[in-house]
């Protein structure tokens, strides 16, 4: 049986707060409403992003504020438990990590926004973390490897909506 290890909640104010924020605006050749019926898939960012291995919504349809998902990260089989507190259909959402099967960190959330452009749509994927006191220095010594992988992340959208412009 999981062990579930309580994180801290957050608001959209910890993305100007944490003690560590990523953000990484990726200009897609694909219109918004192609990147949101991805975001909402059942696959969801686990289609593209080399950093989540599988998830699971664990609300129904439709989705909104208080939803949550299942997701499995392949570093060290972390899985957590999201809630998201902001749902904006069609232009973006929030969510914080209520549960994790690991005691890393006190807090995380992310952040995505949609905005249409020239060329297709601006996607902006944003990260904030803040440590437990005893991960605090290994995450000090890794941000710079966070950075890397958090990007690679959103890098990554890009060639997946340059090979699927359409739903698969």
């Amino acid at each position: 049986m999981t062990k579930w290890h309580e994180m801290q909640p957050a608001d959209g104010t910890f993305f100007q707060t944490a003690p560590y924020i990523y953000r990484f605006p990726i200009d897609l050749p694909v219109p918004p409403e192609r990147v949101w019926e991805s975001l909402t898939s059942e696959r969801s960012v686990a289609a593209w992003g080399p950093g989540v291995q599988s998830l699971r919504w664990t609300s129904p349809r439709p989705f909104g504020v208080g939803t949550t998902r299942e997701v499995v990260l392949p570093l060290r089989s972390i899985t957590v438990i999201e809630q998201y507190f902001r749902w904006d259909e069609g232009k973006g959402y929030s969510f914080f990590v209520r549960e994790a099967n690991r005691a890393v960190l006190r807090r995380m959330a992310e952040d995505y926004l949609l905005e249409p452009s020239a060329s297709g749509c601006r996607f902006t994927w944003t990260f904030a973390i803040e440590p437990t006191a005893k991960s605090a220095p290994l995450l000090r010594v890794g941000d710079p490897v966070n950075k890397l992988a958090f990007g690679q992340m959103a890098r990554r959208s890009k060639s997946y909506f340059v090979k699927h412009p359409r739903r698969d």
